[in-house]
């Protein structure tokens, strides 16, 4: 039977990833931080499943600063597969907090490295890198050759990331890999993400809970997909032989403006009688606009993004009227 390590197991990417794994006859194993928040995390559904949980579905308590404890619950797994998704994930809060991030990031990868490197039959090993090593890229869209260019700390550490799975894939014959992972959605993104707070907001206008949605710039533009595809994307990335890199993306630009506006038309509502400007919500350092070229993907993997944007920010709407429609009901 094959086996799997996740790192970010409870985050959105780790639990699409989780249940694509289980649905494949997985066990799956995860490295938890917070197990007293499992109950309201994204695997709660699975954690409760006595068919899974235990038999399945195998959770460790650990820190990235722990390596000693890392190395002895990776050694006892032996995973096939390992998939490296954890870590800080706000370019914003590293220009605030740069030790914090590069060592939750960068640090974190390499002494999963050296651990793998250490092991008598090392498992192939995914990075969950992102389109913030181009930063300002000088050109539109961008493939796996485009050099790396970060404007952050965190867009700095996922290369650093990057390289070192490289590095290891050359240096030391290891089966390691990156996938370069454009902005992707879903309902368990996390409420820090613009698409969520949009999403949020217009389900509590429509509610008349909330009277106005304060944004920053409504011109940046992004490459937005949809979350359990790119979940697809990185297991169909290790089932290739030998491993590779590839760019995770849709290969299209929207804009902040078009989320907005499609999250209020999927409630009926005119944006501009809601939507107010803040300028202290600005970017200081803002990317220009990261189109990725999904190309080799689907040449060589058969992978594409399958949820147009207007479907996907409807459904994050959706999903977020729902939950207020259940608050309502268990009051």
């Amino acid at each position: 039977m094959p086996s799997a390590f996740i790192t970010g197991i409870t985050g959105q990417d780790g639990s699409y990833l989780c249940e694509l794994l289980l649905a494949r006859g997985y066990d799956v194993f995860g490295l938890v931080h917070r197990p007293d928040s499992l109950g309201s995390s994204n695997i709660a559904h699975l954690v409760n499943d006595p068919k899974v949980a235990g038999k399945r579905l195998f959770l460790h308590n650990g820190s990235f600063e722990d390596a000693t404890h890392l190395r002895r619950i990776i050694a006892k797994a032996k995973p096939n597969e390992f998939y490296h998704l954890a870590g800080q994930s706000s370019p914003r809060l590293s220009l605030e907090l740069p030790e914090a991030s590069v060592d939750s990031i960068g640090m974190a990868t390499l002494r999963l490295l050296e651990i793998i490197r250490d092991l008598a039959d090392p498992p192939k090993f995914l990075y969950a890198s992102s389109s913030e090593v181009f930063g300002s890229p000088t050109h539109s869209p961008q493939d796996e050759l485009t050099p790396v260019n970060p404007t952050t700390p965190y867009g700095a550490a996922k290369a650093f990331s990057q390289q070192m799975a490289r590095i290891y894939r050359i240096a030391y014959k290891l089966p390691t890999c990156s996938a370069v992972l454009y902005n992707h959605e879903s309902p368990r993104r996390s409420s820090n993400f613009v698409t969520m707070k949009i999403a949020r907001a217009v389900a509590r206008i429509k509610k008349g809970l909330q009277k106005e949605l304060v944004l920053g710039s409504l011109s940046g533009r992004r490459d937005w997909g949809w979350a359990p595809d790119y979940a697809l994307g990185m297991w169909m990335m290790l089932q290739t032989d030998p491993v590779d890199d590839f760019v995770l993306a849709t290969g299209k630009l929207n804009s902040v403006e078009d989320l907005v506006a499609n999250a209020f038309k999927a409630v009926d509502l005119e944006w501009r009688d809601y939507v107010k400007y803040d300028s202290n919500l600005v970017t200081t350092v803002e990317p220009m606009a990261p189109c990725g070229n999904p190309a080799k993907a689907k040449r060589l993997l058969g992978w594409e993004n399958t949820v147009p944007f207007d479907e996907m920010i409807r459904r994050l709407v959706e999903s977020e009227m729902a939950k207020l429609e259940n608050s309502d009901r268990s009051r």
